[in-house]
């Protein structure tokens, strides 16, 4: 184990690992290396510019995947971010080889993280029902964008979600495994929360499609507005109407959702309208 000190702050890895090239960026203020990915990312400042860094190839103290593997999968997100530029989702500035390693550099958001890894996950949930409606819109927004852009959203979950209080904005992240129509599973059990996961994501030789995503943003809402896997009307909080449309989009048998994202959008809105 080592551990490594820059700009005061400090993290470990299991080897050392060269980060000369952070200085080109600013001050490092902030580490995430707790992440099974692979990755080790920096809060990174310079003036009044912050940047969110993420490296691959750093031998990180909780990675499950090879360097090699990190460093393959970092590469190949790029495009992704490229593909799905949207005004909510996290901005990737540039990207590069770095050495023995790949670096992609994104603009900051001032925000916290919903993901239940984080210490905000309570707060989120606890939310005014308005402020989670809002926070939906954007995700439901979001999605309906990389449908169109021709993407299937995979290990989407509460992780990806960001939020700032102050300034009641939403922001996606972490969308490395959205994948390109058509996707197929040939694994067994696909990447991802299963709280988030429909049926066919466990299922090898499956075709994961658009009703795959409309079971996701059902599971997404029974997050938000529910008991998470609990999906009993007792722990709903957002009224019934909009309780058996996310019902619905949470079928087992993917003939019984909403057929497309755009046809539950339009069921939640015109619930809510009502």
């Amino acid at each position: 184990m080592v551990t490594k000190i820059i700009d005061g702050v400090s993290f470990e890895l299991k080897e050392d690992f060269s980060f000369d090239f952070l200085s080109e960026y600013g001050q490092i203020f902030t580490v995430f290396d707790k992440q099974d990915s692979g990755y080790i990312c920096f809060g990174v400042q310079n003036g009044n510019k912050k940047l969110f860094l993420k490296v691959a190839g750093a031998p990180t103290v909780g990675s499950n995947v090879s360097s090699d593997v990190a460093i393959n999968r970092l590469k190949s997100t790029v495009s992704i971010y490229q593909d799905l530029r949207h005004p909510k989702l996290i901005e990737i500035i540039e990207n590069m080889e770095i050495k023995e390693g790949y670096l992609t550099v994104f603009e900051w958001f001032e925000g916290e993280c919903m993901g239940k890894q984080y210490g905000a996950f309570d707060k989120f949930i606890d939310f005014p029902l308005e402020a989670k409606f809002n926070i939906y819109k954007d995700i439901l927004l979001f999605h309906q964008h990389a449908n169109q852009r021709g993407y299937i959203a995979i290990d989407f979950y509460d992780g990806c979600i960001m939020y700032n209080i102050t300034s009641k904005q939403t922001m996606i992240c972490d969308i490395e495994f959205y994948s390109k129509k058509p996707v197929m599973n040939n694994v067994g059990r696909m990447p991802g929360s299963s709280r988030y996961m429909s049926p066919e994501e466990f299922q090898l030789g499956t075709e994961i499609d658009e009703r795959s995503n409309v079971f996701l943003m059902g599971a997404t809402a029974f997050q938000l507005f529910g008991g998470g896997s609990d999906r009993s009307m007792e722990k709903w909080e957002a009224g019934e109407k909009l309780y058996y449309i996310a019902l619905k989009a949470i079928n087992i048998e993917k003939e019984n959702r909403y057929q497309t994202i755009d046809e539950y959008f339009e069921a939640w809105n015109n619930a809510r309208i009502v």
